[in-house]
């Protein structure tokens, strides 16, 4: 763990992370297997972190590979046609999920303050992902009262998908890799360390999942319902 850090932030950050897989799993049709990978892979890494495995960056090739090739790999096959297809059809909209990102742009903002994250990781930088986290139950509420259609929703979740895509890049080329271009005096190190190796290992992945099976799944429903028409 990172020293001189408040415990509440280790506290908020964990119960962020175990709120970000139970609502993935409830609102996906409950895959328990998925479910199961994804706890178990959140575990492994957790060790790994706690144990200082990735604290040593200055190895090539870099450990953090370790989170980042299995994370591509697992999205990428998440979005061919079995597994996309059986999510699609279990799913509900996963909109609500997106309100984790306001704890998560509150834990960024102190990790700044204790000089392991660079200001444009966080809201009073080039992060403007806290905007998804607070719009997240407005749209919700608004879409199931029937106040926004689906055309709103689906902007939404592009531009949500944009700023998470965003922030993860900046994260990935403000960290201490071989491909880092930014950040040199204050880089992104909290990943390096538990319970924040949880950020690029399992929320973020969630998030970017849950914005497109949602934009895939709302435009399907619309053009069954023109054909419908």
């Amino acid at each position: 763990m990172i020293e001189n850090l408040p415990n509440w932030i280790n506290w908020l950050f964990l119960l962020t992370a175990v709120l970000t897989i139970g609502i993935f799993h409830y609102t996906n049709g409950k895959p328990n297997k998925l479910t199961y990978l994804i706890i178990i892979w959140s575990l492994i890494q957790s060790i790994l972190a706690f144990s200082g495995f990735y604290e040593k960056t200055d190895l090539i090739p870099p450990r953090f590979l370790i989170v980042l090739i299995p994370v591509f790999i697992t999205l990428i096959y998440g979005l061919t046609k079995k597994p996309l297809n059986w999510i699609i059809e279990n799913k509900k909209l996963n909109t609500f999920i997106h309100t984790i990102r306001l704890p998560v742009e509150i834990v960024l903002l102190y990790l700044y303050l204790n000089n392991m994250m660079p200001e444009l990781m966080t809201f009073e930088g080039r992060n403007f992902d806290i905007l998804a986290g607070i719009s997240a139950p407005v749209i919700g509420i608004l879409f199931l009262k029937n106040i926004i259609g689906r055309n709103v929703l689906i902007i939404w979740n592009m531009i949500g998908l944009f700023l998470i895509l965003f922030v993860f890049a900046n994260g990935i080329l403000s960290s201490e890799l071989p491909i880092q271009m930014f950040g040199f005096e204050k880089p992104t190190k909290a990943p390096n360390y538990f319970p924040f190796i949880l950020l690029p290992a399992t929320i973020v992945p969630i998030v970017i999942y849950s914005h497109i099976t949602d934009i895939i799944k709302l435009w399907k429903e619309k053009n069954s319902e023109q054909h419908l028409v």
